[in-house]
């Protein structure tokens, strides 16, 4: 087997944020009060400050977690690669759900990524009152990404403040 070059940092750090530049759903873990896990795609928008938000019904089981448990674990990969070559990026991240003055900020965000990508902005009409979606962000407190040296799920730190 020849032997692995592996990324410096600053190239792992390139790769990680092509990969959230890229991929528009990101996977959210969460956990309910009793610590039972939940996952789920989540179709998102980031500040490139370590920012994710995205827009959710305040019935579903995630929300509902959030507000029990806010420690998150996220993922985002590209699931259409060929077996072998997949790279993900991994956080541990804390989310809220996004009120009072943050919420123009999360809103002009999330309107950008979701106009680029054929959709409509959002209003705090969409997100406020009556209407069961709120809009929610995660912050992210670690990054890691597979370190592909033929270990099995050797992860290494990847500094990532700057994506987006």
């Amino acid at each position: 087997m020849p032997d692995r070059i592996e990324p410096t940092p600053a190239e792992r750090a390139a790769q990680g944020a092509a990969i959230i530049d890229r991929i528009s759903y990101m996977v959210l873990g969460t956990a309910d009060a009793d610590g039972r896990p939940w996952a789920t795609p989540v179709y998102f928008a980031t500040d490139g400050r370590g920012a994710f938000y995205w827009v959710s019904s305040r019935a579903a089981r995630h929300s509902a977690n959030i507000a029990a448990r806010p420690d998150v674990g996220i993922v985002i990969f590209d699931s259409t690669v060929p077996i072998g070559t997949g790279q993900g990026v991994y956080m541990e991240a804390t989310a809220e759900q996004v009120v009072g003055p943050d919420l123009d900020r999360g809103l002009a965000v999330f309107s950008a990524r979701s106009l680029k990508d054929g959709g409509t902005a959002w209003t705090r009409e969409d997100v406020e009152g009556e209407t069961l979606i709120r809009m929610f962000r995660a912050t992210a407190t670690s990054y890691s990404m597979l370190a592909k040296d033929g270990q099995p799920d050797h992860r290494v730190a990847v500094e990532l403040s700057g994506s987006g």
